[in-house]
């Protein structure tokens, strides 16, 4: 198959959390299908066209509906750890995905293989982080239910940008995007792969003999996904959400999107305060990482627009 014209070599497409699981759906495996499919559908085009492609994916609201869940049934069930709780979100998602992705490619009339891999991502276990969570994670809460979840589970729960109140846990840096050779392996032989779910698993090293082991904390997607396109050496990396572009002084009468902008730039207004640490200050700090890692564009932009964003029609596209 002719490639169209534009189309990279090799891309990452990072797939927010509510992408693949919306604030205002309850959570049903009938609807979290019914979503996969909708992704896969926006994404038939690039899923057809671009040569190597690996996609990630958020797992926010769904690691805090297995947590809410178990800590409801605590009494009968020991509750998992959280990095194991990620792992069960990382597989769940990524089976609903792949399969989705592949149902739409055999419609298309095309052969082309998707993989689910669960990924481990190394971690530092003394990153500040772990003393200051900040990760939001499971649906959103009214205040007194928030104090009153705080009080019967002990969670720590905050505002998120005026959207009410969730759940926040350590979110450590991504370190080292583990056995991600694999990764690299069944790109080349032009196979889908679907890695690093929800940050990936949060793992740290220990000693000589035992190599990893989980720890609690769950990893922003962006920043794994940046990590690992330039690990990859992938030029273009694509993070595909719910809004068009990136906007300045959003909600407010002054708000303007941006198109394209320097990287330099971009940090200046992220140092201003432009970019909720609960909204889109991760993308916007995993585009700067990306670039100033080595990638030549980042583009953020609405899953239903990606391949318009890639064509430079639609979306923010950050540039060194």
């Amino acid at each position: 198959m002719t490639r169209p014209k534009g189309i990279p070599e090799r891309l990452l497409i990072a797939i927010g959390g509510n992408a693949t699981h919306p604030e205002d759906m309850a959570g049903s495996s009938g609807e979290q299908k019914s979503v996969a499919e909708r992704t896969a559908a926006s994404l038939l085009p690039l899923l057809r066209h671009v040569p190597e492609l690996v996609v990630t994916h958020g797992n926010g609201p769904v690691v805090g509906k297995i947590m809410m869940r178990q800590m409801l049934t605590m009494d009968r069930i020991p509750p998992m750890s959280l990095d194991i709780c990620v792992a069960h979100s990382q597989g769940g998602i990524g089976y609903l995905l792949m399969q989705a992705m592949e149902n739409a490619l055999r419609e298309a009339g095309d052969r082309r293989h998707v993989a689910a891999l669960l990924t481990q991502v190394e971690v530092d276990p003394d990153d500040p982080a772990f003393d200051a969570p900040s990760k939001f994670v499971g649906p959103f809460f009214t205040e007194d239910e928030a104090r009153r979840i705080e009080a019967e589970l002990g969670w720590l729960m905050r505002e998120d940008s005026g959207r009410g109140w969730r759940h926040v846990v350590p979110s450590p840096v991504p370190r080292h995007i583990c056995d991600i050779s694999r990764v690299d392996d069944l790109v080349k032989r032009g196979t889908v792969v679907i890695a690093a779910g929800g940050g990936g698993i949060p793992v740290v090293r220990q000693g000589a003999t035992r190599v990893r082991a989980g720890v609690a904390a769950v990893i922003d997607k962006d920043l794994s996904s940046a990590r690992m396109a330039n690990v990859l050496g992938i030029d273009t990396m694509m993070i595909l959400t719910a809004v068009s572009r990136v906007a300045i002084d959003f909600g407010t009468p002054r708000q303007s999107d941006l198109t394209e902008i320097r990287v330099d730039d971009l940090k200046r207004l992220r140092d201003a305060g432009q970019f909720p640490p609960g909204s889109m200050g991760p993308k916007v700090d995993a585009a700067i990482r990306f670039v100033e890692g080595g990638g030549k564009r980042a583009v953020i932009g609405h899953l239903d627009e990606a391949m318009a964003a890639l064509g430079g029609d639609a979306g923010t596209h950050v540039l060194p």
